[in-house]
C-alpha cells in the first residue's frame, strides 16, 4: 500500500487496537490463478510461539480455502472512518481530498483443524457476544448444532508485515485543520463525524 510518510502509522499498538475494533476485514488470495477475496471477521491474536496472527475461518463451499497450500501468501484489508474532504473548507485555493484509516496486513496462511478450530470460534462469539442480553456461548451449543463446524475451513495467518496509513490532513496548518473537524461536524454524517473525532485524537 502506498503511504506518503506524514500518513504512515508506525504507532504498533494503536495499530494492533484497530485491527482488534475493525476486524471485519477482506481475505485476499491467489487460488488456481485468480485473485479471490472473502468479506470475513480476522481476529488478532498470538499464537503459541507468541507471534502475531489472524484468526478465521471459510466455508468450504469457498473455493478460495483451496489455494492456501499452493500459496501460503496472503493480504488481508481493514478499513476504519473516512469521508471526502472539500477544499472549500480552507482559505486557500487547493483540490478536494479524502479522509481515511486503512490497515493491510501480509502474511502466511495455515489450515488448522480440530480443537484448534473449535477455540478460535470460542473466542470469536464470546467477543461479539459479550454485551448480549442472552449471551450465546460455543460451549452450549447442542452437538447437532456443531456439526455445522464441519462446513468451514478454519486457518491462521502468521503475520510477516503490517502497513497502516492514517489519513487525517496531517499536511494542514492548525487554522485549516480546525476547520475541517468544524465542516465534518456540521455534515451531520456518522462516517464524517468519526472522522472529525479521529483527527481530534491526532497530535498537531
Amino acid at each position: 500500500m502506498f503511504t506518503p510518510d506524514i500518513y504512515k502509522n508506525e504507532n504498533k499498538e494503536e495499530t494492533h487496537t484497530f485491527l482488534k475494533e475493525n476486524s471485519f476485514g477482506i481475505l485476499i488470495n491467489q487460488t488456481e490463478g485468480k485473485l479471490c477475496a472473502t468479506h470475513i471477521p480476522l481476529e488478532l491474536d498470538t499464537n503459541n510461539k507468541g507471534l502475531s496472527v489472524l484468526q478465521g475461518h471459510i466455508s468450504k463451499e469457498n473455493p478460495q480455502w483451496k489455494g492456501f497450500t499452493d500459496n501460503d501468501a496472503v493480504l488481508a484489508v481493514f478499513s476504519g472512518p473516512h469521508s471526502y474532504i472539500s477544499s472549500s473548507w480552507y482559505d486557500h485555493e487547493n483540490v478536494p481530498t479524502w479522509n481515511y484509516i486503512a490497515v493491510h496486513v501480509y502474511g502466511k496462511i495455515k489450515i488448522v483443524e480440530g480443537e484448534a478450530v473449535i477455540e478460535s470460534l470460542k473466542k470469536l462469539v464470546d467477543k461479539y457476544e459479550k454485551n448480549s442480553e442472552n449471551p450465546i456461548r460455543v460451549e452450549d451449543l447442542s452437538k447437532k448444532t456443531m456439526l455445522q463446524t464441519r462446513g468451514i475451513v478454519g486457518f491462521e495467518i502468521e503475520i510477516t508485515e503490517i502497513q497502516a496509513t492514517k489519513k487525517m490532513s496531517q499536511n494542514r496548518d492548525d487554522s485549516n485543520y480546525n476547520n475541517i473537524i468544524l465542516e465534518l461536524e456540521k455534515t451531520n454524517k456518522k462516517e464524517s463525524i468519526a472522522v472529525a473525532n479521529e483527527m481530534k485524537k491526532c497530535p498537531r
